[in-house]
Order: C-alpha cells, then sequence, then structure tokens
C-alpha cells in the first residue's frame, strides 16, 4: 500500500478501507468546485466529478497510484446536495421521505497515466417520515456533510426497509469493486 493515494476527504472512506484490509499512503483531498452544470444528469455528473479528482491528485503524485470516489444520491433526475446546513438536511429529508431514490458512486484508479473508472448503483427506499423523526435526524448532527442528508450507516438506518444492491456504495465506497479494481492495477 505504499504506492495508494486516496483522493478523498471522507472519513468514511478510509474507514472502508480499513475493513478490507487497505491502508493508503496518504490521503489527498482532491480541492475541486463539485457544483453540478445546469440541468446535469446525476451518473455524468458522478463521472465528471471522479474524473477531475482523480487527474487533480494523479498530477501531483504522476508516480503514484489514485483511487478517488464520487458518491451523487439522486431523486428522478434531481442531484441532492451534500447538507451543509439544517435546511438542506430537511429538503432532502423532505424529498427522500417515503420514496425510493438511488445512489451512484463512480470510483476512479489512475495509474502510469492511465484511468479505469466504474459505476456502482445501488437503490434505495426511505419509509414516510414524520416531523418528530425528522427533528430527531436534525438534532443528532449525522447528516452534516452528507449527500442526500442521511448517513445510512447510522441513526438514518431505522429509516430504510430496504435497499437493493451494495450497502458499502451508499456509505460511500463500493467495496467489492473498489477491491476488483485495485488488484487489477497491483495493488
Amino acid at each position: 500500500m505504499n504506492n495508494l493515494i486516496l483522493a478523498s476527504a471522507s472519513p468514511r472512506r478510509l474507514e472502508l478501507l480499513a475493513q478490507i484490509g487497505i491502508t493508503p499512503f496518504a490521503v489527498l483531498p482532491a480541492d475541486i468546485d463539485e457544483t453540478p452544470f445546469k440541468n446535469e444528469l446525476p451518473k455524468p455528473y458522478a463521472k465528471r466529478m471522479v474524473l477531475e479528482k482523480v487527474q487533480a491528485v494523479a498530477m501531483l503524485q504522476p508516480d503514484k497510484t489514485v483511487l478517488a470516489a464520487d458518491t451523487v444520491v439522486f431523486c428522478g433526475r434531481r442531484i441532492l446536495p451534500k447538507a451543509e446546513d439544517e435546511k438542506s438536511a430537511r429538503q432532502c429529508l423532505a424529498v427522500l421521505s417515503g420514496r425510493r431514490h438511488r445512489v451512484v458512486t463512480a470510483v476512479a484508479v489512475a495509474k502510469n497515466n492511465a484511468v479505469r473508472i466504474k459505476y456502482v448503483m445501488t437503490i434505495v427506499c426511505l419509509k414516510r417520515l414524520d416531523n418528530c423523526e425528522i427533528n430527531d435526524y436534525i438534532t443528532s448532527g449525522e447528516w452534516r456533510g452528507k449527500a442526500g442528508g442521511y448517513a445510512i450507516q447510522g441513526k438514518a438506518s431505522t429509516f430504510i426497509p430496504s435497499i437493493n444492491g451494495s450497502y458499502s456504495n451508499v456509505v460511500g465506497l463500493p467495496l467489492c469493486e473498489v477491491k476488483s479494481m485495485l488488484e487489477t492495477v497491483g495493488v
């Protein structure tokens, strides 16, 4: 692992990698603008973000293997933001309440000027939330910085009766695909 750089500021991604025995040599988050373009669809947005992240870090560390990911929560064609304040968290939870939504993660591995990308999609069903549940969740603060305004691995797990697909993808890194991609490039 002495040549693997994780291009992410997410502590959850670091924890997920540790679950499968991977400790990156360094963590070097990419400093990019993550604002979606007008009318940009979720999958192209995730691809654009992960490419910008992996390329920004690979330019700084050309002799290393760089792993980047971008997770997007969306409902229909609407990309939900990372909740940075209570208002945005409440808006996300209101949109998702009682509905199915999708979580797509684009994963990129850059090595020797070559970039490999994979997508993983998970369907998540959120039960209908009442005001008390939303208020309690907002009070928890667990939503801060989370795409879609919730963390499946925490208190919000009680809001989710079912998922179809990769659980670790919803947390932020689809481990099965990541392990395969890293093995392919010799990590």
